[in-house]
């Protein structure tokens, strides 16, 4: 174990150590200054920069609309995909399709082929009605980030929301159909308790991926209109590679290192949960 330990030190524990020693330093690539130290300016900078407030808040809202709408619709698909249906295994694959896109190839997708207001198929089923010309992206930003997002991880929460089901007992589901009791009623009460943990693995992590979103961002709105769709990661990006300014994107950089290491913290508790119940059964 131990060259492997090494080799994760190297490439995940070093450039976070470097980060956080650059995070503490005025270091402007642009400017001929040297980097001099400062300590905990930068940190104080991006916490009273109301930009960073707006990434910030865009960052938890893109977060939490993508994993919510996403799991309940993975959840619906997941029910539907268990029932004993034609064409069940071609439906599952179909399903997975769009989890396996670049992120990169499908923001263009929906970007040129789907929401270009002048060529996109939506505009085109839109246009008997009037719509034919509307601007998605620019008009609603946020929601075109989200619907992108929502469209590659709802294949994955529909997974391990499958997963849940498949490992449900069928004798408690046949006792109650026996009983009388109504679909609704056997979900609500039977397949929801015991699919939960599955639903809340799911939902943190892909939490834990969204709240990085930069490929959709970057390749649809550019962070824009303005500020309307710009996340910690894009702030960081014209931080770095645009304002050149290293130290303060390596304390925005931390601070996106912090907010995820809460939402991992949150998802390995529920993943550990999961093991303790799947080992009592």
């Amino acid at each position: 174990m131990l060259p492997a330990l090494i080799y994760v030190i190297l490439v995940t524990q070093l450039p976070f150590v470097l980060t956080i020693f650059y995070s503490v330093q005025s270091w402007n690539l642009l400017s001929l200054a040297p980097a001099r130290f400062i300590g905990l300016q930068n940190y104080l900078d991006i916490l009273n920069d109301p930009s960073i407030r707006i990434a910030i808040w865009n960052t938890i809202v893109l977060t939490i609309c993508a994993v919510a709408i996403s799991v309940a619709l993975g959840v619906a698909i997941a029910v539907l995909l268990n029932r004993e249906i034609f064409g069940k295994g071609i439906l599952r694959t179909l399903m997975i399709g769009p989890f396996l896109v670049m992120p990169t190839a499908a923001a263009l997708m929906w970007k040129d082929t789907l929401l270009n207001p002048l060529t996109g198929f939506v505009n085109y089923l839109l246009t008997p009605i009037g719509l034919g010309t509307f601007d998605f992206i620019n008009r609603f930003p946020m929601a075109s980030i989200v619907a992108i997002e929502v469209w590659r991880w709802t294949p994955f929460m529909m997974l391990i929301v499958l997963a849940g089901l498949q490992s449900q007992n069928q004798e408690v589901l046949e006792a109650a159909e026996v009983d009388g009791a109504r679909p609704l009623q056997m979900f609500r009460y039977i397949t929801l308790p015991a699919i939960r943990p599955f639903i809340e693995l799911g939902a943190l992590l892909g939490s834990l991926f969204i709240v990085q979103s930069f490929d959709t961002i970057f390749m649809t709105t550019q962070g824009g209109p303005g500020e309307a769709t710009t996340n910690l990661p894009f702030k960081l990006y014209l931080e770095a590679f645009q304002a050149f300014d290293i130290g303060r994107a390596s304390a925005i950089g931390v601070l996106a290192v912090i907010l995820t290491m809460i939402v991992a913290t949150f998802a390995l508790r529920t993943l550990f949960t999961i093991f303790q119940v799947e080992a009592r059964r």
